[in-house]
């Protein structure tokens, strides 16, 4: 037996909150019947289904790398109206995003049904790592890379990069490479803000061992998940 918020997260996935949110509206259901709580148990035996389509450690897992462009949001829907970055996959399975970039950001998103790969990449004790191409308003000094990985306390939080390299510069400003393990949302754009170097753009060209590559926004292929853990 097992939860049904470890169910959902190991075949669907379903973040706690989405499932929270199809429970109170009844989507899921168990044997049938709408489940009342995260904490219901399910064993072997039980049919678990949301809309009417049953859900089950066997089904296909697919993953797919997709160079969102900027202006799109990396949410599944949105009360705006904006576009969707699941609209450029012409998947028919239930996907979910694997780290998301906000509206201005582009660059490698993650799209699966595979929950246990989405828990192990973005949970920080996995040390699965996202590198960034950052270009930065103006050039950062010695003490401000310092800064970055050693951290930078924003509103009670610590924002830390693993690696700060230099990649290019232009006539007044730089693009920098930056590694975290964290996905802590707009925190590059925020140390930046923090630091006196606002972020011009950001391209995120890895997650883990799968790279960009030459994908072109908008653009998508399937991988495996060995190529991303």
């Amino acid at each position: 037996m097992e939860s049904l918020i470890k169910f959902l997260s190991r075949v669907g996935p379903y973040p706690r909150r989405q499932a929270e949110a199809f429970i109170h509206e009844g989507r899921i259901k168990i044997n049938g019947i709408p489940a009342t709580s995260l904490s219901a148990l399910v064993g072997p035996e039980d049919t678990v289904s949301c809309d009417g389509v049953v859900l089950g450690a066997d089904a296909i897992k697919v993953y797919i790398a997709l160079h969102k462009p900027g202006g799109y949001i990396s949410d599944l829907k949105d009360p705006r109206g904006r576009k969707l970055a699941r609209s450029l996959i012409k998947h028919e399975l239930r996907l979910f995003p694997v780290g998301r970039l906000d509206y201005r950001s582009e660059g490698l998103m993650i799209f699966t049904n595979d929950g246990d790969l989405a828990h192990r990449v973005m949970h920080p004790r996995h040390n699965v790592t996202k590198e960034y191409l950052v270009k930065f308003k103006g050039v950062l000094d010695r003490d401000t890379v310092a800064r970055m990985k050693r951290g930078v306390v924003i509103d009670g939080e610590v924002y830390r990069a693993q690696a700060v390299r230099m990649a290019k510069r232009t006539a007044a400003n730089a693009w920098y490479t930056m590694v975290v393990n964290e996905g802590k949302n707009r925190m590059i754009r925020k140390m930046g803000e923090a630091l006196g170097h606002p972020v011009l753009k950001l391209i995120r060209i890895r997650i883990g061992k799968l790279s960009l590559a030459d994908l072109k926004p908008g653009e998508y292929r399937h991988v495996e998940r060995s190529d991303i853990v």
